[in-house]
C-alpha cells in the first residue's frame, strides 16, 4: 500500500486500485501506529479513482505534514570514504572513521517542512558551496511513538568542500531552503525492507548522464530501528518525524552538481524521486 499527497488530497494506491482519502491529511494520519492496517480498514468507505486521471506527475506534494526531518550519517563503508577524504584537509579524517565504528550514531536536523521539496520540484545548492552533491537515501516515516510506519525516497543535499572544512560546519553543509527532497510516495508498512534492496542514482546533465550509482541496503551498517532507538532518545516528535537513513552512493570527487541538473534517485518497491536542481 502507498500513500501519495497531492494538491487534491491523500491518495492511497492498493492492489492495483486507487482510493482518495481528502478527509485525511498528513498531519491526520502519521500520528498513528497502525496506519497501514487503519487505511486498509478504511478503504471501503473510500471513494474510488482513476490512476491515471490523477495526473500524479504534475500533482504530486511531498509526502510530509508538519514533521521534522532527521538523518543519519557515515552508515554506509562508502560514505565513511568518502567524508574522510574531504576532511583530509583539515586533519579530521579519521574523525568518521571513529564514528563509523562507534556504538551511538551520527544524528543530525535535516529540515522543517517548508525546507522540503517533493517530486518535481527544485531543489537548491548553496551560493557558497563549491562542491555539491545529492545524497540518495532510504527515508523512514516514524509515529510519534518511535514505530516505522512506512520508507520513502530521500535525497540529502549536500556541501562537501563545507563540511570538509571543518565538521563542526555540517549545519550549514546541510540545512539550508530546499537542501531535501521526498516523494514521490510513502511505502506504508512496519516490516523490515529486503536487505536486497537496491537504491539507484542518476544525474542528468544536459540530457545525458554525467553519473550514476547504486548499492543495496545490505551495504548498511545499522539498523534502521537502531537508528530510531537513539534519535528517540530524550526527544519528542507529536507528529512523529522521517528519518533520512545514510548514503551509499558518492560520486567522484571531481564531480558537483551544476544549474539544471535532473536528479533521479529510484529504491525497489518505492518508486522514483526526481528533482531539479535550481
Amino acid at each position: 500500500m502507498k500513500l501519495y499527497n497531492t494538491k487534491s488530497g491523500i491518495a492511497i494506491e492498493h492492489q492495483d486500485r486507487w482510493y482518495l482519502a481528502n478527509d485525511f491529511s498528513c498531519d491526520k494520519l502519521m500520528v498513528r501506529d497502525d496506519l497501514e492496517s487503519f487505511l486498509e480498514a478504511s478503504i471501503a468507505n473510500l471513494p474510488t479513482a482513476d490512476g491515471s486521471a490523477l495526473n500524479l506527475e504534475e500533482n504530486l506534494l511531498a509526502p510530509i505534514g508538519s514533521q521534522e526531518v532527521w538523518a543519519a550519517g557515515v552508515t554506509y563503508h562508502r560514505s565513511r570514504d568518502a567524508r574522510m577524504e574531504e576532511s583530509e584537509s583539515a586533519g579530521g579524517g579519521d574523525f568518521y572513521d571513529r564514528v563509523y565504528h562507534a556504538e551511538r550514531p551520527e544524528l543530525f536536523f535535516k529540515a522543517t517542512p517548508h525546507r522540503v521539496v517533493g517530486p518535481g520540484g527544485k531543489v537548491a545548492i548553496r551560493s557558497d558551496a563549491k562542491w555539491s552533491v545529492p545524497e540518495p537515501e532510504l527515508a523512514l516515516l516514524i509515529s510519534p511513538r518511535g514505530k516505522i510506519i512506512g520508507y520513502t525516497v530521500g535525497n540529502d543535499m549536500s556541501s562537501r568542500d563545507i563540511e570538509g572544512d571543518n565538521p563542526l560546519y555540517l549545519p550549514q553543509a546541510k540545512v539550508y531552503d530546499r537542501s531535501c527532497a521526498l516523494g514521490p510516495c510513502v511505502l506504508l508498512g512496519s516490516g523490515s525492507l529486503p536487505r536486497s534492496t537496491e537504491i539507484r542514482l542518476e544525474i542528468l546533465r544536459g540530457g545525458k548522464s554525467a553519473f550514476s550509482g547504486r548499492t543495496t541496503l545490505n551495504e548498511l551498517k545499522r539498523d534502521p530501528q537502531m537508528l530510531v532507538d537513539y534519535l528517540y532518545r530524550d526527544n519528542s516528535f507529536p507528529r512523529g518525524c522521517f528519518l533520512l537513513t545514510g548514503t551509499g552512493i558518492v560520486p567522484p570527487d571531481t564531480f558537483t552538481l551544476a544549474h539544471g541538473d535532473e536528479i533521479r534517485i529510484t529504491i525497489d518497491g518505492i518508486g522514483t524521486l526526481t528533482n531539479v536542481v535550481a
